[in-house]
């Protein structure tokens, strides 16, 4: 090949701008506007291989709803394409103009000039396995939001449990099925509340099952069964890791898979001055939460006491020296709790720190460095 021609391509939901560009010429050209149709974009950059047949074609874009979709197509079709992440890309310091033209063209000659990070292509089957996770995320949600319904209609007509703080126990629903109104409008309402919470709960349930047997397919078995080894890390959120990350070799050390997480301090130091902040809170927030949450699942357990019967469920059939990594995890994960916070450290920073350790000790699990 002689060149190479890149083509930066502004992905909207209605319409791609695309903008070609040539290093060896300097020179941008080929700008056009297309509807959002990857058959189109195809066609372009036949068209301009037909003209050009000694050169090679790379095409970019920044992730973005529109998904993979755009990328799939185009590698189908022989085509060079990368997804660029967005916050890798330099900006600009007071350039006010702005236009799908202009960031395609700026796309193009990121690509020519290297100044960018393609973010990881998930598998089609890794995708799928995603967007289901999300989806029970999104009844999680929901239930929680019928629950918060539900409480607040029974504080606003005068009704409490009185079994302290243990709500949705066997008791709580208990009492809650044992609930009448003199108000037949009353009656009706707390009916449909409590059949909210019910159909939530209902597909959460279902779900979860659901991900039970995904989590049995060739590509996910030994895997999830590894991460469940861990204290705070059951069938979900291991799956969800499993498919959100893809190739964990991708990063070179676990620091690196801190910092895609986001749980890594942020840095303001200049000469002899060092100034560490808040976690950068870059990358992806939903692998965050659910490491926060496996954080505090993990410290809830105790570092001395025996493994609960669900735990050593989860263990069993797994190699010796994975079970052993997993435990060596754990006390690290206590030891780290109890030094913060016998320091002074906040609660809430500490468990994000014991969040950073858990994503180190996944990176070395999923990377066979556990010896």
């Amino acid at each position: 090949m002689n060149s190479v021609i890149n083509i930066g391509i502004d992905v909207h939901k209605d319409s791609y701008s695309l903008c070609s560009y040539s290093f060896a010429t300097n020179q941008a050209f080929g700008q056009t506007r297309i509807g959002s149709d990857n058959d189109l974009v195809i066609k372009y950059v036949r068209r301009l291989q037909k003209e050009q047949p000694d050169v090679e074609v790379l095409c970019g874009y920044e992730a973005g709803p529109t998904g993979y979709g755009l990328y799939r197509d185009l590698q189908k079709a022989g085509i060079g394409c990368v997804i660029i992440a967005p916050t890798t890309l330099p900006k600009a310091s007071g350039n006010r103009i702005k236009n799908d033209r202009l960031d395609a063209m700026e796309l193009s000659k990121h690509l020519a000039f290297g100044t960018y990070s393609a973010v990881h292509v998930p598998t089609a089957e890794d995708e799928a396995v995603k967007n289901f996770t999300r989806l029970r995320n999104t009844r999680v949600d929901a239930l929680k939001k019928a629950k918060q319904n539900l409480l607040s209609f029974l504080l606003r007509v005068g009704r409490s449990f009185d079994g302290g703080k243990s709500y949705w126990t066997q008791a709580h629903y208990t009492w809650l099925k044992q609930q009448r109104f003199v108000d037949s409008v009353d009656q009706e309402t707390f009916n449909e509340y409590l059949q909210e919470v019910h159909d939530q709960q209902d597909k959460v349930d279902r779900y979860n099952k659901r991900i039970e047997e995904l989590s049995q397919l060739d590509a996910y078995r030994e895997k999830v069964a590894k991460l469940c080894c861990f204290r705070g890390i059951e069938t979900h959120t291991a799956l969800s890791l499993i498919s959100e990350v893809g190739d964990f070799s991708r990063f070179a050390d676990a620091q690196q898979f801190s910092s895609y997480l986001g749980l890594v301090p942020g840095e303001d130091s200049s000469g002899q001055r060092e100034r560490r902040g808040k976690i950068t809170k870059a990358g992806n927030t939903r692998l965050r939460v659910l490491l926060v949450e496996g954080a505090n699942a993990t410290l809830r357990s105790s570092l001395y006491g025996q493994k609960s019967k669900r735990l050593k469920a989860r263990q069993e059939g797994n190699e010796l020296n994975v079970i052993a990594y997993a435990d060596r995890a754990n006390r690290r994960l206590h030891h780290v709790y109890h030094h913060l916070t016998i320091r002074g450290v906040n609660k809430n920073k500490a468990t994000v720190a014991v969040a950073r350790e858990l994503s180190c000790f996944i990176w070395g699990m999923m990377n066979n460095k556990i010896d």
